[in-house]
């Protein structure tokens, strides 16, 4: 008979991560009336979980290695401040066998599994054959032993191609590499190995066979150290850019309930073999099957055991939107010695719920990541969202962490409701500072593919954020983009903006800005040295011009002010009255689309809000500017466009001849040294930002002249890697 589990207080709570996650702990733990330490890395001092805990301990350091990494500096922490338990969120050490031991070690609770547990499905070559023992089905895999890389291509033969190096304590899809050949076996081996060491303390690699097209479902399990096992159903992670998840939602739009039945009680039975306590999820590949009547797949329908995560998921937000349960509760009530509060026949789905990740990164441009200042961030009225922010206006978004801002969360009772809803609110999301992917999950949102449900592991190869050239429908999207978003928000760019339309510049009450009294010609620059120009029109009254670059997209606004005699002018002063703050500007607006004449009417209705009428369409915008970039909201979604200098600037390239790295991070490796003949194409440095490694390569052919950095160096962004002489 097992000795009786003798239950712990948990009055105060040390949390050993960052961002989101810690501040989900917190708020679930002033819930509970338990006090909250966090610890912070030096980039981290002024970082919203840092000023929400009761309160926060430097760590010291820039990168994690030095900060959330440091074992030593995170005990030391807990010791000062007397804490009772220890909350590792996700990531970090929150899998960390070693860790786990340590805090129980030093007589403090642990917020999570056992170490053995830990230990066991860390591994995932040792959780693969812990989940082989219970006859879970599997996908042939092989670790990739020694240090000699010709002996690899044959110890994956058995497996055959294409196949994924994955590593052995990995997660987050960091470590992970899709190889189709002998070719690039060697060169993703070594790459996997350093993203391992680097993320997880560990280099161990595996191979294992790659399903093209499957889904990607995890089941959700809680366990108690009373013997009990419940699943809370599915989730399904199918939609991912390299390997990282983007979209979640729950329950899977397919999983019918004999496959659910048969993926739970695998789940369960797993988590019992290996004595688990606490939450956790076991994810499957689900391949094949057939479609049912009601759009779900059959019973039979297959899947593979892929991982055990020991610890919360960054997607437990869909789990708890949907069975109304709070996931990080029933974490410290486990810690503390409590029973499970509910049986298998006690887990209820309702609804539909969905989250997406908004990450600091740009998709169009090979997702790479961002960094600066986050002017505003700033959430929408929609309601029956959830937001788990990391960030907060004023934020600084830095190179050493992952680039995940937020998560946004729907709940509805349909599937299509909660995209829809989603959707909205993230178009009403403004976010000024950083790139980031919110238009790219508004596009996933909108797909006819998404709402039927087709979501499988190579969504983003069928949907790729760019989209083709030679696409026949492209310029009728473009032109439709234009008149929904972009005509509007160019519009309320210009002419909103005080720096930029001057509206005190009234000298009499009957005269617009831009009126002159005596005549004159045409004054304009010359083409490359201005962007700004005013035309004097036969009636006295000037029409300007400003250009703005949307992305990399050049559009003119021309605009001048109606005379008192257009008959809208007329319908204000006589039948409207005056309207405060009312404008009416002639507008053409030219671009890739080509030109387009309309009427503008603005309405300001505060110091931030305009309606402007674009044509014969209302929008209420919001615009503002931090520099020379002018940032447009409405619920249309965000545009960002940047003010030409009114004259060319003459830019001497300091650095030219090679490459820059396009955002600050650390070198990995360096390929090439001087004297070294490179063809465009060939990777010349590897860097490190965001815990993602990005291959820069040579534009055109040439020599290496000299090579001004080397591994383990920091670089700042637009700094030069590599000087190349190119051939003649």
């Amino acid at each position: 008979m097992a000795e009786p589990v003798l239950p712990r207080p948990i009055r105060s709570l040390l949390i050993a991560n960052r961002g989101e996650i810690a501040r989900r702990v917190i708020r679930t733990s002033r819930e509970m009336g338990i006090r909250t330490i966090a610890v912070y890395s030096e980039p981290d001092r002024l970082a919203p979980h840092v000023q929400e805990a009761d309160v926060a301990v430097p760590i010291g350091g820039y990168a994690a290695a030095d900060s959330y990494l440091n074992r030593a500096e995170i005990l030391k922490a807990a010791e000062w401040q007397g804490v009772d338990a220890i909350h590792p969120g996700y990531g970090f050490l929150s899998e960390s066998a070693a860790f786990a031991r340590a805090v129980i070690d030093a007589g403090l609770v642990w917020v999570g599994p056992p170490p053995a547990a830990i230990a066991t499905m860390g591994d995932k070559i040792m959780a693969k054959l812990a989940a082989a023992d219970l006859g879970v089905p599997m996908l042939p895999s092989v670790e990739l032993a020694g240090t000699s890389p010709a002996e690899w291509p044959r110890q994956v033969a058995e497996i055959g191609y294409p196949l994924m190096v994955k590593a052995a304590a990995g997660g987050g899809g960091r470590g992970m590499r899709v190889v189709h050949d002998d070719d690039h076996l060697i060169d993703a081996v070594k790459a996997c190995q350093r993203e391992a060491a680097a993320s997880f303390g560990n280099g161990t690699v595996f191979a294992e066979a790659y399903l093209a097209s499957p889904r990607h479902v995890e089941i959700q399990i809680f366990a108690d150290a009373h013997g009990s096992v419940v699943h809370l159903g599915e989730r399904e992670c199918s939609i991912q850019r390299r390997h990282q998840k983007l979209l979640e939602e729950a329950p899977s739009p397919v999983v019918g309930p004999e496959l659910r039945t048969r993926m739970g009680a695998a789940a369960v039975d797993l988590a019992r073999a290996i004595d688990y306590v606490g939450a956790g999820t076991v994810e499957f590949l689900v391949d094949g099957g057939d479609v049912g009547a009601d759009g779900t797949l059959d019973g039979s329908t297959r899947f593979a055991f892929l991982e055990m995560n020991t610890r919360l998921q960054v997607e437990h937000a869909v789990t708890e939107a949907v069975t109304g349960l709070d996931l990080v509760r029933m974490q410290i009530e486990i810690a503390r010695g409590e029973p499970l509060h509910l049986g298998q026949d006690d887990v209820r789905v309702t609804g539909h719920a969905i989250e997406v990740r908004v990450y600091a990164e740009d998709p169009e441009r090979d997702w790479l990541p961002s960094t600066g200042v986050l002017h505003r961030w700033r959430h929408g009225p929609t309601p029956g969202i959830r937001y788990d922010d990391g960030v907060e206006s004023g934020s600084t978004v830095t190179p050493f962490y992952d680039p995940l801002l937020s998560k946004v969360i729907s709940h509805a009772p349909t599937r299509g409701e909660a995209a829809a809803r989603l959707g909205r609110a993230l178009r009403e999301l403004q976010i000024h500072g950083v790139s980031t992917n919110r238009d790219h999950l508004v596009d996933i949102l909108d797909e006819p593919d998404f709402l039927a449900g087709a979501t499988t592991t190579d969504w983003i190869e069928r949907h790729p954020p760019v989209p083709d050239d030679d696409d026949p429908a492209r310029y009728e999207r473009e032109w439709q983009r234009f008149n929904a978003i972009i005509g509007p928000h160019l519009a309320a760019a210009v002419l909103a903006d005080p720096r930029l339309v001057d509206r005190s510049d009234q000298p009499w009450p009957f005269a617009p800005s831009g009126w002159r009294n005596v005549g004159g010609s045409v004054r304009e620059m010359r083409p490359g040295e201005s962007t700004w120009r005013i035309t004097q029109t036969p009636s006295g009254f000037a029409s300007q011009t400003v250009s703005l670059l949307r992305r990399d997209e050049p559009w003119d606004v021309t605009y001048s002010r109606v005379t008192r005699d257009h008959p809208l002018a007329i319908k204000r002063r006589t039948e409207d009255g005056p309207t405060p703050g009312s404008d009416l500007f002639n507008v053409t607006i030219s671009g890739p689309t080509g030109h387009t004449p309309t009427l503008v009417e603005l309405i300001r209705l505060d110091d931030e809000v305009t309606l402007v009428h674009f044509g014969r369409r209302g929008h209420r915008c919001t615009v503002h500017v931090v520099g020379d970039t002018i940032y447009v909201n409405s619920a249309l979604g965000q545009s960002v466009f940047t003010e030409l200098p009114r004259f060319a600037s003459r830019i001497i390239d300091l650095g030219g001849g090679g490459p820059t790295a396009p955002v600050p991070g650390r070198v990995v490796t360096v390929e090439v040294a001087a004297g070294d003949t490179v063809a465009a194409g060939d990777t010349l440095v590897v860097l490190e930002a965001m815990k993602v490694e990005h291959r820069i390569t040579a534009s055109v052919a040439g020599t290496v002249a000299e090579v001004l950095v080397a591994a383990g160096d920091n670089v700042d962004a637009h700094q030069v890697l590599i000087r190349i002489e190119e051939v003649a």
